[in-house]
């Protein structure tokens, strides 16, 4: 007899199984059936289980002295830290992952997944098994690609019981995030340096200037900011007051930053008007925090006191200059110059890939060429990306292989993070900044316009950390476009490997509950089914996210009647009301145009659209109606949709990042159905949008418009 009673031949199959006792005598059959290894995926309320329950306990025990090789993958935490301890003593090995969900174990052979409602602390009371070789092979995939993110038990113990934070880095979109994740950093800073334009001044006076009162009593607070106008005294006035101490540069760096002794807010984002960012970079990585520390010193040691600046501007006394070039040919001539004349080291940022082209053109990439190997300066390029600078890199580098030197390095500039003025300093004593004109012209002395020149130390060593900046940043732009990646290729292959193991659950969930009678065993099943279905309907969204973020939505298009799907939608749904929300008083109902209207879209997103819409309003609305309207609007020239209910209405934090992945404040939903539903309908070339019924009536209503082009009625 082989595990679970199945006979020598192990008949393959997937079975549930009922009852904390039977979930127990299960698992300690699987611990002592296998003969090679037992691989174990658990939330965090589980190593308690494992720990306190004697037999399963002792079936680990058991199954390490037979020589069974074990893993165990947990979220490890400050609540379970003592029993994943002692689940060190008793496993192999035991490996972190922040918020893991899901609970399942695989053997050489066989599949078991204790079902867990809302993370409970207790025994499970149902198991599913199966021994199905695709469905074992599949959850050993699944295993294998956690395992590989996971971080070893040991170092995630070392920063409970030390304090000390994982190394994260991360990019924030979400403005309320954005204004906590700071607010944390300034609360748990010591001291604070921050370099920004005064437009994020207004947005650290605005949000953040009550958490700077303890970093002042600390160990201090330095803010380096441009102060060329009269009407922005009275804020840094209002800083000096505070303590903070303020210094004035020119020529500031286009990245705003605030960096602490242990983390890193930075946007390269201008804010203006006390508008906050919409994209904060955030980290406690040291290497980012150590640079950004470094720049700030070197730009501060160039700033002049806010004090002496804020007097010379209210006595109309500016002693600050620069030396402008107008002539074309005298500013190429000008750059040729600075190259052949540096000793050390030579700093180029151009502006679009048309101006490195034009320069190498003129010659001025050879001089570059030649400055780095046959002078030994060193050379570092910043350009926006195209084939051919890609290509001029390879040569390049090909050329510095053959010279056994390395003083040529290029790098690329994100799209977002170009301007539009080339700079050149050499030495770090003198800058010539280039401004773009026309960027269509052929040759560089027709495409660009005036030119500064300067060999003032504030002024050069401003554009230096300018450079230094952005050289830095896109190195970690591309490791975090990496991360995205890897990221974005793990959910995709998470989505696709949880299709396969649905499909036999809810078939044969399906099966057992058509043998069954009416009952409490009836009722587990169909608590199997509706779970079932709705991790189903997650999968499918993640896909179609994925989908919409590598631009591989296809629509397949054909003519029907969108009057009819809606009927029979309604009529769906009035029978689910009916079956899961039986204590509440829901009428749907559909308000016919009296028209069948015809519509050329792709039927299925059309349809996946409005399920969207009544799932939510139904998931809101405990009683009252749920109205849906079709009809050809007024001026005649597009289709509009409605679904209307008398709930509790969109939540006021919520409505302004409505239609955005994961904006939701629904303890069961995802926050995706509104994102997917939108990039449907814009991929049709239509409209959507949602709004409170307040003051007119209760609840709410969500609408997408066709446009009469795409449609006929």
């Amino acid at each position: 007899m082989s595990a679970f009673g199945l006979t020598a031949t192990r008949a393959k199959r997937t079975k549930v199984f009922h009852g904390t006792k039977d979930v127990v005598e299960k698992e300690v059959l699987f611990f002592s059936t296998t003969k090679t290894r037992i691989d174990t995926c658990m939330s965090y309320s589980r190593p308690p289980l494992a720990i306190g329950i004697r037999e399963i306990k002792n079936a680990f025990l058991d199954a390490k002295s037979r020589g069974v090789r074990s893993r165990y993958l947990t979220d490890i935490t400050n609540d379970n830290i003592s029993y994943c301890k002692e689940l060190i003593k008793i496993v192999d090995e035991l490996r972190h992952l922040d918020g893991i969900k899901g609970n399942f174990m695989i053997s050489e052979r066989e599949y078991l997944a204790p079902v867990i409602s809302n993370e409970e602390r207790n025994i499970a009371s149902q198991l599913i098994y199966s021994n199905v070789d695709e469905i074992v092979e599949q959850q050993h995939y699944m295993f294998e690609t956690l395992w590989a993110k996971a971080t070893p038990a040991e170092q995630r113990l070392r920063e409970i019981e030390k304090g000390i934070l994982p190394i994260k880095t991360k990019i924030l979109n979400d403005e309320i995030e954005i204004i906590s994740e700071v607010r944390h950093l300034n609360t748990n800073a010591k001291r604070l340096s921050i370099c920004s334009g005064f437009g994020g001044m207004q947005v650290s006076r605005k949000y953040f200037f009550d958490t700077y009162k303890k970093i002042v009593e600390n160990e201090g607070m330095r803010c380096i900011v441009n102060i060329d106008k009269k009407d922005t005294l009275d804020l840094i006035k209002e800083f000096l007051n505070a303590g903070i101490q303020v210094r004035h540069v020119k020529n500031m760096p286009p990245v705003n930053f605030g960096v602490s002794d242990n983390e890193l807010a930075a946007t390269i984002e201008k804010m203006e008007g006390g508008k906050i960012s919409q994209s904060f970079l955030i980290s406690n990585e040291p290497l980012y925090i150590n640079h950004f520390n470094s720049l700030f010193e070197e730009i501060w040691k160039t700033g002049l006191d806010a004090k002496e600046r804020i007097k010379a501007i209210e006595e109309g006394i500016d002693s600050e200059g620069i030396e402008i070039i107008q002539d074309p040919v005298e500013i190429q001539k000008h750059g040729f110059r600075l190259i052949q004349q540096a000793i050390k080291e030579i700093l180029v940022m151009y502006s679009t890939a048309n101006a490195f082209h034009r320069q190498e053109s003129a010659g001025a990439i050879q001089l570059l060429k030649e400055a780095a190997m046959q002078r030994g300066v060193r050379v570092r390029i910043l350009t926006p990306e195209d084939q051919l600078t890609l290509e001029t890199e390879r040569i390049l580098m090909i050329l510095q292989k053959e010279a056994q030197t390395e003083n040529i390095g290029i790098r690329y500039i994100q799209p977002h993070l170009q301007t539009m003025v080339t700079i050149l300093i050499a030495d770090k004593k003198y800058s010539l900044t280039v401004e773009l004109k026309d960027d269509s012209k052929q040759t560089s002395t027709g495409a660009i316009g005036l030119a500064t020149y300067s060999d003032s130390p504030s002024t050069v060593l401003s554009y230096a950390s300018i450079f230094e900046s952005l050289w830095t940043q896109t190195e970690l732009y591309q490791k975090l476009k990496e991360l995205n990646k890897l990221k974005d290729e793990f959910v995709n292959i998470a989505a696709h490997e949880l299709r396969t193991p649905i499909q036999p659950i809810l078939g044969l969930a399906e099966i057992l509950r058509s043998k069954l009678k009416d009952g409490e065993e009836k009722e587990y099943v169909n608590v199997i089914i509706r779970n079932a279905k709705r991790l189903q309907r997650l999968t499918e969204d993640i896909l179609d996210v994925t989908r919409i973020e590598s631009n591989s939505l296809d629509l397949k298009k054909e003519l029907f009647n969108l009057s009819e799907m809606i009927s029979s939608a309604v009529s769906d749904y009035n029978n689910q009301a009916a079956e899961e929300h039986k204590d509440t008083n829901i009428k749907l109902e559909f308000v016919d145009s009296k028209e069948a209207i015809f519509i050329e879209a792709d039927k299925g997103r059309i349809s996946q659209v409005i399920s969207n819409f009544l799932n939510n309003a139904i998931k809101f609305t405990n009683e009252g109606t749920v109205s849906v309207a079709a009809a050809v609007s007024n001026n005649n020239n597009e289709i509009v949709v409605s679904v209307s209910d008398t709930g509790s209405g969109i939540d006021s934090q919520i409505l302004p990042r409505l239609f955005t992945k994961f904006a939701t404040k629904s303890d069961s939903g995802t926050g995706l159905g509104l994102y997917i539903s939108k990039s449907i309908i814009e991929a049709h070339g239509g409209r959507i949008w949602g709004k409170s019924n307040y003051p007119e009536g209760k609840g709410a209503t969500f609408a997408f418009s066709l446009p009469l082009d795409r449609a006929d009625s």
